[in-house]
C-alpha cells in the first residue's frame, strides 16, 4: 500500500489516501496511519464502504477494542459496534469528548457512514492541545492545577426544544448506571507528552468550585476549545471511515437534518487512565471502572 496523507485543516485533519481499509493492514502500514493520528488528530478515508467485522478489524490497529458503550446496547451480534441514528433520540449536538465518565476513556473512535441525509449532519471535531496552548498564562496556570467531575447524569435538559418522549427514553437508557469520575482539567497525551484541555458536556463541574462559578470557568475554556482556528467540518459521504484521537479532541454532531435518516457504526478503541500534569491519576467518584467496557483499566 502506498499511503498519502494530505492536511485538510490549518491544525487538524488529514485524508488519507492510497489504502484499502477492507485488506489486512500490514504493520508497516498500521503504524503509518496510527502516527498521522498522534499527529493530526483526526483522520478521514472516503470511500471504504467497510462492513462491522471490517471495521472492527481497522479499528484494531490501534489497540484493544472496548465494548459498544457501558450503558447503551451494541447492535445485535456485535458486541463492539454502536448504532449512532440520528432517529433515535442519540443526537450528539453538544461538544463532548467520548465515554469521560467512565477513569479510562477511550483512546480513539472509529465513525463510519451507512446512511447520510441529503444535506446537513456534519460532523465537527476541535483540537483540545491548540485550545491549551491558546490559553494566556494566567488562565493556563489555573486550568493546570483544576479538576472537573464527568459524570453520565449531565443536564441534558439544557435544550427543551430538542426533548421528546424518544430522547427521554434514550436517557434512561443512557443513565441506568451512574458514572462520576475526576477528571484532569488538562490531561498528557501519553503518545505525545503534549497537555490537551479535557473537558466537554460531559463536566458536571469543576472540584472546588460552585455551580455558577463552575459554569462560568468552563464556557471561557471551552471558548479555546471551540475557536474557529482549531475546528475541522466533515461532510459525510456514504462509505466514509473517520478516526478521531479521542484523548486531544472534542466533536460535535450537528443537528441541522430535520427527520432525515442518519445512521453511523462506531467502534472505540481502549483507552488508559489520565494523568495531569504532575502526573496525578484519574479517580472515580461513584460507580466502577467499567472493567465491563474497557479491558484494560490501568
Amino acid at each position: 500500500m502506498s499511503l498519502t496523507v494530505s492536511r485538510i485543516g490549518g491544525r487538524i485533519g488529514a485524508e488519507i489516501s492510497g489504502v484499502d481499509l477492507k485488506q489486512d493492514i500490514d504493520d508497516v502500514t498500521a503504524k503509518e496511519i496510527h502516527d498521522a493520528l498522534v499527529e493530526h488528530k483526526v483522520l478521514v478515508f472516503r470511500g471504504q464502504h467497510l462492513d462491522d467485522e471490517q471495521h472492527q478489524r481497522f479499528a484494531s490497529i490501534f489497540g484493544p477494542l472496548t465494548l459498544a458503550h457501558p450503558t447503551v446496547p451494541s447492535v445485535d451480534g456485535q458486541a463492539n459496534v454502536l448504532e449512532v441514528a440520528g432517529a433515535e433520540g442519540a443526537r450528539a449536538n453538544a461538544w463532548h469528548t467520548d465515554v469521560t465518565f467512565v477513569v479510562a476513556p477511550p483512546k480513539a473512535t472509529t465513525l463510519r457512514s451507512l446512511v447520510i441525509p441529503s444535506h446537513g449532519g456534519d460532523t465537527l471535531f476541535a483540537d483540545t492541545a491548540a485550545a491549551y496552548a491558546d490559553l494566556p498564562e494566567h488562565l493556563r496556570l489555573f486550568a493546570d492545577r483544576a479538576w472537573a467531575e464527568h459524570s453520565n447524569s449531565y443536564d441534558y435538559a439544557e435544550h427543551p426544544q430538542f426533548r421528546s418522549a424518544e430522547v427521554d427514553d434514550y436517557h434512561k437508557v443512557f443513565v441506568s448506571t451512574r458514572y462520576r469520575t475526576a477528571h484532569p482539567v488538562v490531561r498528557v497525551n501519553p503518545d505525545t507528552g503534549v497537555p490537551n484541555l479535557f473537558i466537554g458536556n460531559f463536566v458536571t463541574g469543576v472540584l472546588g468550585l460552585s455551580k455558577t462559578e463552575s459554569r462560568d470557568v468552563l464556557r471561557l475554556l471551552q471558548h479555546y476549545v471551540t475557536r474557529p482556528e482549531n475546528t475541522l467540518r466533515h461532510r459525510w459521504q456514504v462509505g466514509d471511515v473517520v478516526v478521531w484521537d479521542n484523548r486531544s479532541t472534542q466533536h460535535y454532531a450537528a443537528d441541522d437534518y430535520g427527520d432525515q435518516a442518519r445512521k453511523l457504526h462506531r467502534v472505540t478503541v481502549a483507552g488508559d487512565v489520565p494523568v495531569s500534569l504532575d502526573g496525578a491519576k484519574s479517580y472515580l467518584l461513584e460507580g466502577d471502572e467499567a472493567t465491563h467496557y474497557t479491558p484494560q483499566v490501568q
